[in-house]
């Protein structure tokens, strides 16, 4: 039978991954497709966002999304006593920041993307510029946000791993 010291590393392994594919999601946007969108006409941004915002919501991405949250958390309590231990302040940091970015994803960038696609097929929007202006600069600022607690909660993953490691460093900053 496996004990928590048996699963504490491949735990922590998987919300390090997990965590790190959320971050990858998020930078990606910030780096080339907002980017890129921006220089796209206000009926080909809406469309394609719009897209986007349905193509997104998937098994795959649902299981990493909340999967990492979950990991994280099992982590922190795998590593709550014993030779773990010192990872714990890492993880416990970790889960706040994407606990942050959780909050951002469900009270900003969720509703924005709810009201873009409320405006309806861009074909029938009679002032797209207008329903662009009302999401694109604060939807990108925010998704910027949630890209930095992200890739942070990443860092502090691997940091977390590094203190399990032999002869790495050990404890907090």
């Amino acid at each position: 039978m496996m004990n928590h010291h048996t699963l504490q590393t491949p735990v922590l392994v998987a919300a390090t991954v997990a965590t790190g594919l959320s971050a990858g999601l998020f930078y990606g946007y910030a780096c080339s497709v907002m980017p890129g969108l921006a220089r796209a006409e206000d009926r080909t941004f809406i469309d394609a966002m719009q897209r986007i915002n349905v193509a997104i919501l998937n098994g795959w991405f649902a299981l990493v999304f909340a999967g990492a949250l979950l990991l994280a958390v099992l982590a922190g309590a795998l590593h709550l006593r014993g030779a773990g231990r010192p990872a714990l302040p890492w993880i416990v940091a970790a889960v706040v920041l994407y606990l942050v970015m959780l909050v951002i994803t469900i009270r900003v960038n969720v509703p924005l993307n709810n009201v873009l696609a409320d405006a309806g097929h861009p074909d029938r929007v009679s002032d797209l510029s207008a329903v662009r202006e009302r999401f694109e600069a604060r939807w990108v600022r925010w998704n910027i946000v949630r890209a930095v607690t992200s890739t942070a909660a990443f860092g502090l993953l691997v940091c977390a791993l590094a203190t399990t490691g032999r002869g790495l460093p050990r404890g907090g900053a």
